[in-house]
């Protein structure tokens, strides 16, 4: 007697991934209900914002596509199961639908999420790192959109003046690196002018004033540091040349500076002997106002002495010094040529070896004669 084949459930295979992680973090920050508080919909609607950001989150987080190629993502992908949403429902038309809805409630939605982490995690916001960078940008920008940032010319940091940019601000807490508020800037503005507008976001979003803001040299400017000390935040940062000038760091000594026990990152694995000493100095900087009616600041100073450091940059100026002896010598060899026939000539070269070697500060050459340069 022949047996009647038995047939089951057609069974379907999707990739999981990490999408139980991400919708377990989303999830806990709250993120759909912090869209769909600022963004509803209808009650017809099939899917909220909340919903299509989740998803799109998870996106980004598994396995970036396109708009148009979301929603294959979401048929290949276990979107239905660990979000509830089906994939049929994410054409790229309803996902750019929400991106166009959250977009004026950006700020109060990563303000909303960046409170919610801090919540949920317990992320110590006590100490906020700030720093800036630029966007270069290719094609024609006539206009931007008002309410976002416009590309304009400015000071790029991958050194490309002929494109216009935006820049981006970001502040991540120390307690992680968790990042927890970011900015975009039109691409002319200035970094300097952009830190108290940070603070005073960052202090709303930590609810506290006693914040400590760790930035680089943008963060130091007269303006900012009296609005910081107005507010009670402190900060670490280090100062540019504009404040410390050269000629008193060649008068500080190594020897009169206190030793202190730290590792840097770069030496953590090498034996004892063959790590790198620090040294520190401690002092106050009066810091005067643009203005004579401006109040002195009195701001604590810290210098810092790394013998690594030290070694690196005297082998850097070594390798300037042995690289402008050379090209001296060459200008030596030609003197009375047809290309340094006078003591003019000689010295305008001498100048262009100087800049381009950049060795200015420590270069002394000396004319002993017509025929004869001497290079110290």
């Amino acid at each position: 007697m022949r047996q009647r084949a038995q047939w089951g459930a057609q069974s379907v295979e999707k990739m999981l991934g990490a999408l139980p992680v991400v919708a377990d973090f989303c999830t806990r920050l709250r993120i759909r209900e912090i869209v769909d508080e600022a963004c509803p919909v209808r009650d017809l609607a099939e899917l909220t914002h909340g919903q299509v950001i989740e998803v799109l989150i998870a996106n980004r987080l598994t396995s970036p596509s396109p708009l148009v190629h979301v929603q294959d993502w979401a048929r290949a992908w276990a979107v239905a199961e660990a979000f509830g949403v089906e994939a049929d429902l994410l054409n790229d038309d309803r996902i750019g639908r929400a991106l166009d809805a959250i977009a004026p409630h950006l700020d109060h939605i990563a303000g909303s999420v960046g409170l919610a982490a801090i919540e949920a995690f317990g992320i110590d916001v006590t100490r906020m790192h700030w720093d800036m960078t630029s966007i270069s940008l290719h094609g024609d920008y006539e206009q931007a959109e008002q309410g976002f940032a416009a590309p304009r010319f400015g000071h790029p940091k991958d050194r490309r003046t002929d494109l216009k940019q935006i820049q981006a601000g970001i502040a991540v807490s120390g307690d992680g690196a968790i990042p927890v508020f970011h900015r975009a800037f039109d691409g002319g503005a200035g970094e300097v002018g952009q830190v108290v507008g940070a603070m005073k976001r960052l202090q709303r979003l930590a609810s506290r004033r006693d914040l400590l803001m760790i930035g680089d040299s943008k963060l130091i400017s007269y303006a900012n540091l009296v609005a910081m000390h107005q507010q009670r935040v402190s900060f670490i940062a280090p100062a540019s040349k504009a404040y410390v000038p050269a000629t008193q760091l060649a008068g500080l000594s190594v020897e009169v500076a206190t030793a202190v026990d730290y590792v840097a990152q770069r030496d953590q694995a090498k034996p004892v002997d063959q790590r790198g000493s620090w040294h520190v100095l401690e002092d106050t900087l009066e810091l005067a106002g643009p203005r004579k009616k401006d109040p002195l600041l009195t701001l604590r100073r810290i210098f810092g002495h790394s013998s690594a450091r030290a070694q690196a940059a005297a082998g850097a100026r070594a390798l300037k010094l042995s690289r402008a002896r050379e090209d001296l010598n060459r200008l030596q060899r030609g003197l009375g040529s047809r290309h340094y026939p006078t003591a003019e000539k000689v010295a305008a070269k001498i100048a262009v070896i100087s800049t381009q070697r950049r060795v200015g500060a420590y270069l002394i050459t000396e004319s002993l004669s017509a025929t004869g340069v001497h290079a110290g």
